[in-house]
Protein backbone atom coordinates (compact mmCIF):
# COMPACT_ATOMS: atom_id res chain seq x y z
CA UNK A 1 0.00 0.00 0.00
CA UNK A 2 1.36 3.58 -0.77
CA UNK A 3 2.27 5.72 1.93
CA UNK A 4 0.45 8.33 0.82
CA UNK A 5 -3.35 6.64 1.27
CA UNK A 6 -2.18 5.27 4.22
CA UNK A 7 -1.38 8.54 5.74
CA UNK A 8 -4.25 9.88 4.92
CA UNK A 9 -6.10 6.59 6.86
CA UNK A 10 -4.55 7.25 9.68
CA UNK A 11 -6.08 11.02 9.95
CA UNK A 12 -10.01 9.95 8.91
CA UNK A 13 -11.69 9.67 5.27
CA UNK A 14 -11.12 13.86 5.15
CA UNK A 15 -7.53 13.39 2.41
CA UNK A 16 -9.34 10.67 0.39
CA UNK A 17 -12.42 12.64 -0.09
CA UNK A 18 -11.05 15.65 -0.63
CA UNK A 19 -10.85 17.73 1.83
CA UNK A 20 -6.97 18.19 2.04
CA UNK A 21 -5.73 17.33 -1.09
CA UNK A 22 -6.69 18.85 -4.72
CA UNK A 23 -10.13 17.95 -6.61
CA UNK A 24 -10.68 18.46 -9.88
CA UNK A 25 -14.02 18.98 -11.35
CA UNK A 26 -14.49 17.61 -15.08
CA UNK A 27 -17.41 17.90 -17.43
CA UNK A 28 -19.85 15.16 -17.90
CA UNK A 29 -17.94 12.92 -20.57
CA UNK A 30 -18.54 9.44 -20.08
CA UNK A 31 -16.07 8.35 -23.07
CA UNK A 32 -12.72 10.22 -20.84
CA UNK A 33 -10.29 8.74 -18.46
CA UNK A 34 -11.34 9.98 -14.71
CA UNK A 35 -8.93 8.35 -12.78
CA UNK A 36 -6.52 10.93 -10.72
CA UNK A 37 -2.73 11.53 -11.45
CA UNK A 38 0.02 11.64 -8.65
CA UNK A 39 -3.13 10.36 -5.82
CA UNK A 40 -5.67 13.72 -7.14
CA UNK A 41 -9.33 12.33 -7.38
CA UNK A 42 -11.74 13.68 -9.48
CA UNK A 43 -14.99 14.57 -9.49
CA UNK A 44 -17.88 13.98 -12.06
CA UNK A 45 -21.14 12.44 -13.37
CA UNK A 46 -21.76 8.92 -14.47
CA UNK A 47 -24.21 6.92 -16.27
CA UNK A 48 -25.23 4.62 -13.35
CA UNK A 49 -25.23 1.95 -14.90
CA UNK A 50 -21.44 2.38 -15.36
CA UNK A 51 -21.41 1.45 -11.78
CA UNK A 52 -21.18 -2.07 -10.38
CA UNK A 53 -20.75 -3.19 -6.78
CA UNK A 54 -17.34 -4.70 -4.69
CA UNK A 55 -18.29 -8.19 -3.49
CA UNK A 56 -15.77 -7.30 -1.05
CA UNK A 57 -17.48 -4.73 0.82
CA UNK A 58 -17.76 -4.86 4.33
CA UNK A 59 -21.54 -4.70 4.21
CA UNK A 60 -23.91 -7.45 3.63
CA UNK A 61 -27.19 -6.24 5.26
CA UNK A 62 -29.16 -3.89 3.67
CA UNK A 63 -32.32 -2.60 5.28
CA UNK A 64 -35.30 -2.14 2.61
CA UNK A 65 -36.78 0.43 4.24
CA UNK A 66 -34.09 2.65 4.74
CA UNK A 67 -32.74 2.25 1.25
CA UNK A 68 -37.01 3.19 0.22
CA UNK A 69 -36.40 6.72 2.26
CA UNK A 70 -33.39 7.39 0.75
CA UNK A 71 -34.68 6.87 -2.33
CA UNK A 72 -37.76 9.48 -1.49
CA UNK A 73 -34.94 11.85 -0.19
CA UNK A 74 -32.92 11.13 -3.50
CA UNK A 75 -36.06 11.86 -5.97
CA UNK A 76 -37.00 14.98 -3.78
CA UNK A 77 -33.00 16.69 -3.70
CA UNK A 78 -30.90 14.72 -6.15
CA UNK A 79 -27.67 12.65 -4.75
CA UNK A 80 -25.79 15.05 -2.82
CA UNK A 81 -22.96 13.32 -1.94
CA UNK A 82 -20.95 11.65 -4.84
CA UNK A 83 -20.43 7.71 -4.64
CA UNK A 84 -16.32 7.02 -4.40
CA UNK A 85 -15.50 5.05 -7.52
CA UNK A 86 -12.39 3.24 -9.23
CA UNK A 87 -12.02 2.50 -12.96
CA UNK A 88 -11.95 -1.33 -13.48
CA UNK A 89 -12.46 -0.74 -17.24
CA UNK A 90 -13.95 0.81 -20.27
CA UNK A 91 -17.02 2.27 -18.99
CA UNK A 92 -16.68 0.35 -15.85
CA UNK A 93 -16.49 1.68 -12.52
CA UNK A 94 -16.47 -0.59 -9.12
CA UNK A 95 -18.27 0.88 -5.91
CA UNK A 96 -15.36 1.68 -2.89
CA UNK A 97 -18.16 3.43 -0.29
CA UNK A 98 -21.76 4.16 -1.78
CA UNK A 99 -23.33 1.27 -2.37
CA UNK A 100 -26.64 2.52 -0.14
CA UNK A 101 -26.71 5.38 -2.19
CA UNK A 102 -26.48 3.37 -5.72
CA UNK A 103 -29.33 1.21 -4.86
CA UNK A 104 -31.58 3.69 -3.50
CA UNK A 105 -30.63 6.29 -6.90
CA UNK A 106 -31.65 3.40 -9.03
CA UNK A 107 -35.27 3.09 -7.14
CA UNK A 108 -35.49 6.38 -7.75
CA UNK A 109 -34.91 6.61 -10.97
CA UNK A 110 -31.84 8.16 -11.19
CA UNK A 111 -30.09 8.07 -14.72
CA UNK A 112 -26.45 9.98 -13.38
CA UNK A 113 -24.84 10.11 -10.80
CA UNK A 114 -21.89 12.28 -9.08
CA UNK A 115 -18.72 10.25 -8.20
CA UNK A 116 -15.16 10.96 -7.16
CA UNK A 117 -12.69 8.62 -8.89
CA UNK A 118 -9.83 7.80 -7.09
CA UNK A 119 -6.70 5.75 -8.48
CA UNK A 120 -6.50 2.33 -6.02
CA UNK A 121 -5.14 -0.95 -5.65
CA UNK A 122 -7.53 -4.08 -5.01
CA UNK A 123 -5.84 -3.65 -1.58
CA UNK A 124 -6.20 0.01 -1.16
CA UNK A 125 -9.92 -0.07 -2.40
CA UNK A 126 -10.91 -3.01 0.02
CA UNK A 127 -9.58 -0.90 2.91
CA UNK A 128 -10.92 2.36 1.76
CA UNK A 129 -14.52 0.83 2.22
CA UNK A 130 -14.13 -0.87 5.34
CA UNK A 131 -13.01 2.30 6.85
CA UNK A 132 -15.69 4.87 5.33
CA UNK A 133 -18.62 2.16 6.38
CA UNK A 134 -17.14 1.80 10.15
CA UNK A 135 -16.73 6.16 9.79
CA UNK A 136 -20.40 6.30 8.45
CA UNK A 137 -21.46 4.57 11.91
CA UNK A 138 -24.37 2.90 9.95
CA UNK A 139 -23.27 -0.68 10.15
CA UNK A 140 -24.31 -3.34 12.42
CA UNK A 141 -22.45 -4.44 15.07
CA UNK A 142 -21.66 -7.76 13.81
CA UNK A 143 -20.94 -6.10 10.49
CA UNK A 144 -18.65 -2.94 12.17
CA UNK A 145 -16.57 -6.06 14.50
CA UNK A 146 -16.19 -8.10 10.94
CA UNK A 147 -14.32 -4.85 9.33
CA UNK A 148 -12.46 -4.58 12.47
CA UNK A 149 -11.52 -7.52 12.02
CA UNK A 150 -10.53 -8.13 8.42
CA UNK A 151 -8.53 -4.82 9.25
CA UNK A 152 -6.63 -7.01 11.57
CA UNK A 153 -6.16 -9.96 9.71
CA UNK A 154 -5.60 -8.61 6.00
CA UNK A 155 -3.94 -5.60 7.01
CA UNK A 156 -1.38 -6.51 9.65
CA UNK A 157 -2.98 -4.01 12.08
CA UNK A 158 -2.90 -3.90 15.87
CA UNK A 159 -5.94 -3.16 17.47
CA UNK A 160 -4.70 0.21 18.76
CA UNK A 161 -3.76 0.78 15.20
CA UNK A 162 -7.45 0.46 14.24
CA UNK A 163 -8.83 2.49 17.11
CA UNK A 164 -6.56 5.38 15.72
CA UNK A 165 -7.56 4.78 12.31
CA UNK A 166 -11.45 4.90 12.69
CA UNK A 167 -11.78 6.89 15.33
CA UNK A 168 -12.71 4.81 18.12
CA UNK A 169 -11.61 3.67 21.84
CA UNK A 170 -9.51 0.67 22.32
CA UNK A 171 -12.28 -0.75 24.22
CA UNK A 172 -15.04 -0.11 21.61
CA UNK A 173 -12.98 -2.45 19.05
CA UNK A 174 -12.29 -5.36 21.92
CA UNK A 175 -15.91 -5.53 22.51
CA UNK A 176 -17.04 -5.47 19.33
CA UNK A 177 -14.28 -8.36 17.94
CA UNK A 178 -15.47 -10.64 21.16
CA UNK A 179 -19.09 -10.62 19.46
CA UNK A 180 -17.51 -12.86 16.90
CA UNK A 181 -17.00 -15.62 19.43
CA UNK A 182 -20.68 -15.93 19.19
CA UNK A 183 -22.60 -18.55 17.25
CA UNK A 184 -23.77 -17.16 13.76
CA UNK A 185 -27.50 -18.00 14.71
CA UNK A 186 -27.27 -15.07 17.63
CA UNK A 187 -24.83 -12.87 15.42
CA UNK A 188 -27.60 -13.33 12.59
CA UNK A 189 -30.05 -11.65 15.54
CA UNK A 190 -27.84 -8.66 15.85
CA UNK A 191 -27.73 -7.76 11.86
CA UNK A 192 -31.58 -8.29 11.89
CA UNK A 193 -31.98 -5.66 14.64
CA UNK A 194 -33.79 -8.26 16.41
CA UNK A 195 -31.55 -8.09 19.50
CA UNK A 196 -29.09 -5.22 20.46
CA UNK A 197 -25.22 -4.58 21.14
CA UNK A 198 -25.51 -4.51 24.87
CA UNK A 199 -27.62 -8.31 24.64
CA UNK A 200 -24.81 -9.45 22.40
CA UNK A 201 -22.22 -8.39 24.87
CA UNK A 202 -24.30 -10.58 27.65
CA UNK A 203 -24.12 -13.02 25.38
CA UNK A 204 -20.45 -13.51 24.95
CA UNK A 205 -20.60 -15.22 28.71
CA UNK A 206 -24.01 -17.07 28.61
CA UNK A 207 -23.61 -20.79 28.80
CA UNK A 208 -26.59 -21.26 25.79
CA UNK A 209 -26.22 -17.89 23.99
CA UNK A 210 -28.66 -19.35 21.14
CA UNK A 211 -31.26 -20.59 24.07
CA UNK A 212 -30.90 -16.95 26.06
CA UNK A 213 -31.41 -15.13 22.47
CA UNK A 214 -34.00 -16.58 21.75
CA UNK A 215 -35.97 -15.92 25.25
CA UNK A 216 -34.73 -12.75 24.32
CA UNK A 217 -36.51 -12.38 21.36
CA UNK A 218 -39.71 -13.91 22.55
CA UNK A 219 -39.88 -12.36 26.17
CA UNK A 220 -38.24 -8.62 25.22
CA UNK A 221 -35.76 -9.38 28.13
CA UNK A 222 -33.69 -6.14 28.59
CA UNK A 223 -29.82 -5.86 28.48
CA UNK A 224 -29.69 -5.56 32.49
CA UNK A 225 -32.33 -8.89 32.73
CA UNK A 226 -30.12 -10.95 30.28
CA UNK A 227 -26.72 -9.91 32.33
CA UNK A 228 -28.46 -11.61 34.73
CA UNK A 229 -30.20 -15.00 33.13
CA UNK A 230 -26.22 -15.22 31.58
CA UNK A 231 -24.70 -15.14 35.32
CA UNK A 232 -27.36 -17.88 36.29
CA UNK A 233 -29.92 -15.86 38.07
CA UNK A 234 -32.49 -17.04 36.25
CA UNK A 235 -35.24 -15.29 38.32
CA UNK A 236 -34.30 -12.29 37.28
CA UNK A 237 -33.14 -10.62 40.30
CA UNK A 238 -29.70 -9.45 40.70
CA UNK A 239 -27.23 -10.87 43.21
CA UNK A 240 -25.07 -8.96 45.04
CA UNK A 241 -21.90 -10.24 45.30
CA UNK A 242 -19.53 -9.63 47.99
CA UNK A 243 -15.80 -7.86 46.93
CA UNK A 244 -12.67 -9.88 47.39
CA UNK A 245 -9.67 -8.16 48.95
CA UNK A 246 -8.81 -5.50 46.64
CA UNK A 247 -11.70 -4.47 45.12
CA UNK A 248 -12.31 -7.31 43.09
CA UNK A 249 -14.95 -10.66 42.38
CA UNK A 250 -13.20 -13.52 42.82
CA UNK A 251 -11.83 -13.63 38.80
CA UNK A 252 -10.08 -11.07 38.96
CA UNK A 253 -10.88 -8.45 36.22
CA UNK A 254 -12.82 -8.96 33.01
CA UNK A 255 -11.64 -7.79 29.36
CA UNK A 256 -13.80 -4.77 29.51
CA UNK A 257 -12.54 -3.08 32.68
CA UNK A 258 -8.69 -4.12 31.07
CA UNK A 259 -9.18 -2.76 28.14
CA UNK A 260 -10.88 0.69 29.64
CA UNK A 261 -7.43 0.86 32.08
CA UNK A 262 -5.19 0.89 29.02
CA UNK A 263 -7.48 3.81 27.43
CA UNK A 264 -7.29 5.46 30.32
CA UNK A 265 -3.89 5.16 30.71
CA UNK A 266 -2.70 6.12 27.25
CA UNK A 267 -5.21 8.71 27.17
CA UNK A 268 -3.35 10.84 30.71
CA UNK A 269 0.03 9.10 30.50
CA UNK A 270 -0.52 7.53 33.80
CA UNK A 271 -0.93 4.42 35.56
CA UNK A 272 -4.79 4.18 36.10
CA UNK A 273 -6.61 1.56 37.76
CA UNK A 274 -10.40 0.65 38.23
CA UNK A 275 -11.86 -1.35 41.21
CA UNK A 276 -15.10 -2.08 40.06
CA UNK A 277 -17.66 -3.10 43.34
CA UNK A 278 -21.75 -4.37 42.53
CA UNK A 279 -22.83 -0.70 41.55
CA UNK A 280 -19.92 1.77 42.29
CA UNK A 281 -15.98 1.46 42.04
CA UNK A 282 -12.90 3.33 42.48
CA UNK A 283 -10.40 4.49 39.73
CA UNK A 284 -6.78 5.27 40.63
CA UNK A 285 -4.37 7.16 38.80
CA UNK A 286 -0.88 6.52 40.19
CA UNK A 287 1.76 9.52 39.30
CA UNK A 288 5.58 9.40 39.84
CA UNK A 289 5.93 13.14 40.91
CA UNK A 290 4.51 16.69 41.41
CA UNK A 291 5.24 17.61 37.98
CA UNK A 292 2.78 14.86 36.58
CA UNK A 293 0.21 15.69 39.69
CA UNK A 294 0.31 19.17 37.80
CA UNK A 295 -0.42 18.02 34.19
CA UNK A 296 -3.16 15.87 35.46
CA UNK A 297 -4.71 19.13 37.08
CA UNK A 298 -4.25 20.42 33.72
CA UNK A 299 -5.94 17.96 31.78
CA UNK A 300 -8.71 18.00 34.50
CA UNK A 301 -9.10 21.50 34.26
CA UNK A 302 -8.19 22.27 37.37
CA UNK A 303 -5.47 24.69 39.26
CA UNK A 304 -1.99 22.94 40.14
CA UNK A 305 0.76 23.36 41.95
Amino acid sequence: MSKTTRTGLGRGLSALLGDDRPVIDTPIDTGAAAVGVDGVSRRRRLPIEFLERNGDQPRYHFDEASIDELASSIKEKGLLQPILVREVGTDRYQIVAGERRWRASQKAGIHEVPVMVLELSDTEALEVAIVENIQRQDLSAIEEATAYQRLIDEFGHTQDAVSKIVGKSRSHITNLLRLLNLPQKVRDLVDMGKISMGHARALVTAEDPVGLAAKIVADGLSVRQTEAAAKGDKGGEKTKRQPQPGGRFGGGKDADTIALEKDLTAALSMKVSIDHQDEGGKVTIAYADLEELDALCSKLGVCGF
